[in-house]
């Protein structure tokens, strides 16, 4: 491998993983925030209307280049089903999983959203026919065995309520698994880039209506600190991270980005520790091992799906489906 080589290969894997971590760590920035007396909607709403601006730039973008005849045009059904997704993957999985990040600790839900792609398996095994392997089913045994360990753990020092936390994030695990089921196709027309702009943009209206007919403009009266936390949630753990990983696959690749990815459970445990004082116990250790093997196996299947995507010079890279089942 020559120098710059070499130098291109370490940039995409410094990328990928701060990245992972970055994407991570989104869920100690909403704990932090609970501390100042917001709830959920507030959480999801400053996220949303503070990252905005730049989807919006991009979806702007994206439109301009249609318009002059530089990619395909978007029929209505296109906007229609990117309109569904952005409901499904970024308004509605994102409300519940911080509805539960107010029950369960930041370890517990990214190990439950890990399970997004066990989902994504057993509904297209139920829906569509599509036949699982034996070492799915090992993957999938492994994953939920993990996830049982750590939520045992917390079930008996944190007691009923975590049942209800993790149930939220169960179902914002579900609600992303139909999301990316169903952007699968749209994905590798649409690109990546293009559909999680549009998808991001819709889900902002629709989080923002939702916010101000709960709240009203009264909403917005909120402490420095939340506008603060807010602001680090958006850009930090929002778009900064999302053009980190897109930048990383461009320069190392899907398979190994998406292996990468798996920082992102292990780093949480750390980083809650460090800001939230979340004890990290043997269980825990246990469970994200177990979750980040079944992880490595599932993204070794032949039949991961690989889009395609711009990458930052222009030329096409393989977007990827990461292990915690987010396309990226």
């Amino acid at each position: 491998m020559d120098s710059p080589s070499r130098s291109l290969f370490w940039t995409g894997f410094v990328l990928a993983g701060l990245g992972a971590v970055l994407f991570s760590a989104k869920a100690v920035v909403a704990k932090l925030l609970y501390r100042y007396g917001v709830d959920a909607l507030d959480v999801i709403g400053f996220r949303m209307l503070l990252a905005f601006p730049f989807f919006a730039v991009i979806a702007w973008t994206q439109a301009l280049r249609a318009r002059r005849g530089l990619i395909q045009r978007l029929g209505w059904r296109d906007g229609l089903r990117i309109t569904v997704l952005g409901f499904i993957g970024y308004y509605l999985s994102s409300f519940l999983d911080f509805l539960g990040l107010q029950y369960v600790t930041a370890g517990l839900e990214r190990l439950i959203l890990f399970l997004a792609p066990t989902f994504v398996l057993l509904i297209s095994a139920w829906f569509l026919r599509k036949p699982i392997a034996l070492r799915q089913w090992v993957a999938m045994a492994l994953a939920y065995g993990g996830v049982a360990l750590v939520f045992w753990g917390d079930l008996s020092a944190s007691g009923d309520h975590v049942v209800l936390g993790a149930g939220f994030v169960l179902a914002a695990a579900f609600s992303y698994a139909l999301y990316l089921i169903g952007s699968g196709e749209l994905v590798e027309r649409v690109t990546a880039t293009r559909l999680t702009a549009y998808a991001m943009t819709v889900s902002t209206l629709v989080t923002m209506v939702h916010f101000f007919i709960v709240k009203g403009w009264a909403g917005l009266d909120q402490s420095w600190p939340v506008y603060g936390l807010s602001m680090i949630h958006a850009t930090v753990n929002t778009v900064l991270p999302t053009f980190m990983i897109m930048w990383s696959v461009a320069r190392i690749g899907a398979p190994l980005t998406a292996q990468l990815g798996l920082l992102g459970p292990v780093s949480i445990l750390f980083l809650a520790w460090l800001f939230l004082g979340e004890p990290i116990t043997t269980l825990q250790v246990a469970g994200t091992v177990l979750v980040a093997i079944a992880a490595v196996i599932l993204g070794r299947r032949k039949s991961v799906p690989v889009v395609r995507m711009p990458s930052p010079a222009g030329s096409e890279a393989g977007s990827v489906r990461m292990p915690d089942g987010t396309v990226r």
